[in-house]
């Protein structure tokens, strides 16, 4: 499958969801780049929480900081991230990451390989991971080679001073 054609995506392009504490806007679909990588951006409003702790086991990813503070816990290690800074999160590395101040942050997610976007435009269409029935998140986690460990909700929010997100849009 070869790339698609010339492509401009402006700064409100895209279709866009909630994912249940953060936001997600599809800004080039694996189809789009012959499956080597897929793109979106995920909007957080302050201080909110991404996700528990979690890992890919069949995608690397790359957050791109766009505007404000990421933080992330990669493994042991905790990073803050500012604008033009870029956090790369391994496969089958456990993790997490965050807005890590008091205004909305933006980032850009590069996946690759291309398919976990998926995931993410099905689980908006479950209302979320909050709205989501637990046993449909744990089957749609299983397709997609993601493990999550819900557990570590509260001792992150704590630890870090955060709070689950709302939908900036």
């Amino acid at each position: 499958m070869e790339a698609t054609a010339v492509k401009v995506v402006g700064p409100q392009d895209g279709p866009s969801g909630f994912l249940g504490s953060i936001g997600v806007r599809f800004m080039i679909d694996g189809s789009e780049a012959a499956e080597r990588f897929s793109l979106v951006e995920h909007p957080m409003s302050a201080r909110a929480l991404a996700a528990p702790l979690h890992r890919h086991t069949r995608e690397d990813e790359y957050s791109y900081v766009l505007e404000g503070r990421m933080g992330a816990l990669l493994g042991d290690d905790v990073v803050t991230a500012g604008p033009g800074d870029l956090v790369f999160k391994p496969r089958n590395q456990w993790h997490t990451f965050w807005n890590a101040g008091d205004e909305p942050c933006r980032i850009l997610e590069i996946i690759s390989p291309a398919g976990f976007e998926h995931f993410f435009a099905e689980l908006d269409a479950m209302g979320g991971a909050l709205q989501a029935p637990p046993q449909a998140l744990g089957e749609l986690s299983q397709r997609y080679g993601l493990e999550m460990q819900p557990d570590t909700i509260p001792g992150l929010l704590e630890r870090f001073g955060l709070v689950l997100g709302e939908d900036l849009r």
